[in-house]
């Protein structure tokens, strides 16, 4: 389905990274459904004309991707939901730190930060991480170091991290369609809110 869909140039890089997931799943470092996800969207920044990386290292933190264009870089963050069982009596907890983790950590390394997810999942991010950093409070720094520190202390995120993390937008990645939707964080926010309603 994806070749219909690429120009040569396109479908060439697709193949290298598809390539690269299939090596590493044959080790044992990546999933399938993860793996899967990321070519999606791969996929997706390959056709808006970046370059991309799968797993890519950056500052000693593995990245799912990491995408330049010119002199922009992005990097995507898939979230898959899935909770392991030492965590199933505080999944939304866990889940939360999670995506807080990712965003304060991640965020930094690139000129935009986006967080992937499938459709069926809908992520846990925290309204002050929405805000720009000149906007979040000192005590919604403290809340978040807190929740993070539950789960993620190897090491812990740190409070100038935090008051630094961004987050531009939402990928929901439909494999099934193989396509990506992108979301502005706000409006993501406000299907989320209504979806939990």
């Amino acid at each position: 389905m994806m070749k219909d869909e690429l120009d040569d140039e396109e479908y060439d890089k697709m193949l290298r990274l598809r390539e690269d997931l299939v090596e590493m799943n044959s080790r044992n470092v990546v999933k399938i459904n993860h793996s899967t996800m990321e070519l999606v969207a791969a996929k997706y920044l390959v056709q808006d004309g970046f370059d991309v990386e799968i797993e890519y290292t950056l500052n000693g933190i593995s990245t799912d991707l990491y995408a330049q264009k010119g002199y922009g870089s992005l990097i995507v963050e898939v979230e898959t939901g899935f909770v392991p069982p030492d965590h199933a009596l505080d999944p939304m907890n866990y889940l939360t730190a999670r995506v807080s983790s990712k965003i304060t950590r991640y965020s930094s390394f690139a000129n935009k930060f986006v967080l992937a997810s499938p459709p069926h999942y809908i992520m846990q991010i925290p309204g002050s991480l929405t805000k720009p950093p000149r906007f979040r409070t000192e005590e919604e720094v403290a809340h978040i170091k807190k929740l993070c520190d539950m789960y993620y202390t190897n090491p812990p995120v740190t409070l100038e991290e935090i008051r630094n993390a961004r987050i531009h937008s939402i990928y929901v990645v439909d494999v099934e369609k193989v396509r990506v939707k992108e979301w502005d964080i706000h409006e993501y926010m406000g299907k989320a809110a209504l979806w939990k309603a």
